[in-house]
């Protein structure tokens, strides 16, 4: 099969930019290209690529991803050049970047100065990303010997007996995925200086020359932080600290600290809505945040703190999929919030907020259609309700209701594991694990659907969910340190079952390659996951509607 680009055939000769410049298609913008399920570096020979040749640049997630690993690299140099020895660790994501810290520096604005001047020189230069083929050997002698002890632990869980490592700069560094071929290629940037760290925030999505503005998330970053200080109760920071706990047998007590660290947050919010006489309480999340399990075990708090808890999904509300307006290709967009019936809601949220009775509505997937009647429903006076839904923090839905007897809580599995400290694990690869087996396990869903379905979904969430997030009155992470080994358990060869060829592989390989370092556990474990964990929602034995 010839290599071809918009259906054009093209001499797979010299590197993969040689290729596209006799193309007309060579440009900074393009950060590598994709063939079949491959993404291929440019620096990279074209002897014997077949089939359509993608270019990929800031407008499709793998090269934004390949971006940010370049502007990583690039930061991990300038911290060098500047201030050698010096520990870095990339962790979770903030605005449009990543929160960066360096354990025992105090970062101030002179600090960041410098950085940025450093960073900016090394991309002016345009110095390569070449890639170089160690032996597993040479690169945990290496990390070593340079005192990263983080990578060296993490090697020591490689299957594989080589390593694809990058000079640049008189810098090498190993990353888990492509590299862009120059430094200048990552020169749009800029660092925003937090209480202690900063953000490398990245291009603004609709104008990759700029970067983005960034929008100081408070609660957001409060959340990130409290999961923080769990990291250090659980001793847990990096891949290699949960392998190494795996293997001292220690896992069954991970996961009992891990869970009562929930329970605790969790009767937190409980006692804080119940002590306010919140009446209402709105929950909302992302895509397999655990949205449903969390409101059931909240509904089980406020019991405790003396407030029986209702809970009510918002899809109930749906209009009648006839009444729903449709997109111009002939499609509905379910996730859009005018496919709930808010006047309904709204006219119910005031009712039960006066004491009256309502009919509360059901939803039949199944004809698309509301039910006829209801089931009738009344707040007592030790009563609440809590409604779950993506749309649950819109200010469209509580626009008009009076707030003084509504709590909104916004639940989302925000990962502070790291690979190691220079290399992170993304919370919506987590999610997407989630969803893989959920959907496998209760819908039947096979995980090629699901990892199709996902960029849509990713999509209705920026839209509709992350923008909203800060309207919350509480914040609750529902990821679980421990839970990476048991997905691995569930969604490791239902991953290897999508075929090369499948438009999906990429991302199914990209999850592979990421759990190639996650710690196997025997099944023996799952008996130690509590019935109204979390992480039931997604791989079975939740007790709390039975």
């Amino acid at each position: 099969m010839p290599l071809t680009i918009r259906n054009q055939p093209v001499a797979a000769e010299g590197t993969f930019t040689d290729v596209l410049r006799r193309a007309g298609l060579a440009s900074p913008e393009v950060l590598a290209v994709k063939t079949g399920s491959r993404v291929r570096e440019l620096n990279e020979s074209a002897a014997g690529a077949e089939g359509e040749l993608v270019p990929l640049t800031l407008a499709d997630e793998e090269g934004r991803r390949i971006y940010e690993r370049g502007l990583r690299f690039v930061m991990l140099l300038a911290v060098r050049r500047l201030w050698p020895g010096q520990q870095v660790r990339v962790e979770h994501s903030a605005s449009q970047g990543v929160v960066v810290r360096m354990p025992g520096r105090v970062i101030g604005s002179a600090c960041l100065r410098a950085l940025d001047a450093e960073m900016t020189r090394i991309c002016r230069e345009n110095l390569p990303f070449v890639q170089e083929t160690w032996t597993l050997e040479q690169a945990l002698a290496f990390f070593e010997a340079d005192g990263q002890a983080d990578k060296t632990a993490l090697l020591h869980l490689r299957r594989k007996q080589d390593i694809p490592m990058y000079r640049c700069g008189g810098m090498c560094d190993y990353f888990y995925g492509a590299m862009p071929a120059a430094t200048g290629q990552v020169g749009v940037f800029d660092l925003i200086l937090l209480e202690d760290g900063f953000v490398l925030q990245k291009p603004a999505p609709a104008d990759p020359t700029r970067p983005a503005p960034f929008v100081l998330q408070k609660k957001h970053l409060r959340i990130f932080s409290q999961s923080a200080a769990w990291c250090s109760i659980l001793e847990v920071r990096n891949v290699a600290d949960l392998a190494a706990l795996t293997a001292s047998g220690r896992l069954r007590d991970f996961i009992r600290v891990n869970e009562a660290l929930h329970e605790q947050a969790i009767g937190g919010i409980a006692q804080e809505i119940v002590t306010a006489g919140r009446r209402v309480v709105l929950v909302s999340g992302p895509s397999s945040s655990g949205k449903t399990t969390f409101a059931g075990r909240l509904a089980v708090h406020m019991q405790v703190e003396g407030c029986h808890a209702r809970r009510i999904s918002l899809d109930d509300y749906y209009r009648n999929r006839d009444d729903i307006p449709r997109e111009p290709d002939g499609t509905i967009d379910l996730e859009a919030i005018d496919t709930l019936d808010l006047p309904l809601l709204q006219d119910q949220i005031r009712a039960l907020l006066r004491g009256e009775e309502v009919l509360l509505p059901h939803f039949s997937f199944k004809t698309g259609r509301r039910e006829p009647g209801g089931t009738p429903f009344r707040l007592g006076a030790r009563e609440a309700v809590i409604f779950e839904g993506i749309h649950a923090l819109n200010p469209l839905l509580t626009a008009e209701l009076p707030s003084g007897g509504i709590h909104r809580v916004y639940v989302s599995a925000l990962t502070c594991l790291n690979l190691d400290d220079h290399n992170r694990i993304r919370t919506t690869d987590v999610r997407l694990l989630r969803r893989i087996v959920r959907d496998m396990q209760f819908r039947g869903t096979p995980p090629r659907d699901t990892l199709a379905m996902w960029e849509s979904v990713r999509r209705g969430e920026d839209r509709w969910i992350f923008p909203y997030q800060e309207e919350a009155d509480s914040m609750f992470n529902t990821a679980l340190h421990y839970e990476l080994p048991l997905l691995r358990r569930y969604a490791y060869d239902l991953l290897c079952s999508v075929p090369e060829d499948d438009p999906v592989s990429l991302l199914a390989g990209r999850l592979r390659k990421m759990l190639n370092y996650v710690p196997e556990v025997p099944e023996s474990i799952l008996d130690e996951v509590p019935p109204l964990s979390l992480l039931r929602e997604f791989i079975g034995g939740c007790t709390l509607e039975k």
